[in-house]
């Protein structure tokens, strides 16, 4: 059976998702969602479930639209509150910041790691010309990346801080991976998203990048076909299953 491939000769950048692409945090922040969406659900709806509410409803959004979307789906609203709310209050910036807490509590105890995978197709793509760049919608992108030890993989990275500071839309708006390849100077078609949630999935599709590849490493094992619903040309289960072919030449002038 033939490897899926990545073709330098087409595709001059790949835009990589942040958690449970190349941190292996996606697994933190579905148990802190859970944690925190349980107690708050319970005498309510039926408890938060990590294989498929998580993946359709919280995975690869910002903090808040998760909140927003996933009570959505139980029939629940909840006030906004304000940034200044106690962790954990009723309303959308309380059960917000109660996650936050459980999962940065998490990074300072346990750490963060890169995936062994992802870091090897890395220094590949780079290593045959390739640009890359990391995407998150957490605030804390820039230190989840850092503290893995990866950032000089990458040229460059775009975070919640900056969607905040440029009012951009979270996926599935492809407005966070659209930026990052506006600073790499190069168009979508040229660039490939690899990601493992599926709202990042449909980001791709919507902002007409040359490849999505979908990446089942964590929580999201086993949903291949909806992956590929909705949008993913590529889906497996490790990035050791990509193969590289060609390379990037440089600009001459």
């Amino acid at each position: 059976m033939n490897k899926p491939v990545i073709d330098l000769t087409v595709i001059h950048a790949v835009v990589f998702d942040t958690d449970g692409v190349v941190t292996d945090t996606a697994r933190g922040h579905a148990a802190a969602w859970k944690h925190v969406f349980d107690a708050f659900l319970r005498g309510r709806s039926t408890p938060f479930d990590i294989r498929d509410d998580y993946l359709r409803h919280v995975a690869g959004r910002p903090r808040l639209d998760g909140v927003r979307t996933f009570l959505a789906s139980r029939g629940i609203t909840l006030p906004e509150g304000a940034p200044d709310d106690e962790p954990g209050a009723p309303t959308v910036h309380g059960l917000g910041l109660a996650k936050d807490r459980l999962f940065i509590d998490q990074v300072d105890k346990y750490g963060v790691a890169a995936f062994p995978a992802t870091v090897a197709l890395l220094h590949e793509l780079r290593h045959r010309g390739a640009r890359t760049a990391a995407v998150s919608a957490s605030m804390h992108g820039r230190r989840l990346v850092g503290s893995a030890g990866v950032s000089h993989l990458f040229d460059l990275l775009v975070d919640g801080d900056d969607a905040a500071l440029m009012n951009l839309p979270g996926k599935p708006d492809p407005a966070l991976f659209l930026e990052a390849v506006r600073r790499l100077a190069l168009p979508a078609v040229r660039a490939a998203v690899v990601d493992a949630a599926l709202p990042g999935v449909e980001a791709g599709r919507k902002g007409g990048f040359g490849l999505v590849v979908a990446v089942g490493n964590t929580v999201q094992d086993g949903q291949a076909a909806e992956l590929a619903e909705r949008g993913a040309d590529v889906v497996v289960t490790d990035l050791g299953e990509l193969e590289v072919r060609g390379r990037v030449l440089p600009l001459t002038t």
